[in-house]
């Protein structure tokens, strides 16, 4: 199955970005790494690399967000790209945005190209 994805990450992507990343860093550089992130070039890595480098586990597909994803891979709609976050300071990738979507994409096929931004 062929997984579609908008050209870029959608507008209210950075706003919930920030508000996740404010969780773990103060307002000031939760604001400063949403900047980074609309200014970044878009890229792309493997679902399974994203999932190792986060170091998260994978949702099942009774997570209700999830199964959302899911049933737009199965419909043919486009989804928005996710938002990653490199934290040095704790050798992680954050994802800011979009595991739902990595959980949903990661079900159907775990060397999946993704596309993202990353700083």
């Amino acid at each position: 199955m062929k997984i579609k994805w908008l050209d870029k990450p959608q507008k209210h992507d950075y706003p919930a970005a920030q508000s996740y990343l404010s969780l773990s860093m103060d307002d000031a550089a939760a604001k400063a790494a949403s900047e980074q992130l609309q200014n970044a070039e878009m890229t792309s890595f493997a679902a399974k690399d994203i999932f190792r480098a986060s170091g998260l586990s994978l949702l099942g597909v009774s997570d209700s967000h999830v199964e959302k994803d899911r049933e737009q891979i199965i419909r043919k709609e486009k989804l928005s790209p996710l938002l990653l976050y490199r934290d040095n300071r704790n050798g992680k990738l954050i994802i800011a945005d979009g595991y739902h979507r990595l959980c949903a994409v990661y079900k159907f096929k775990e060397d999946a190209l993704i596309p993202c931004k990353i700083v």
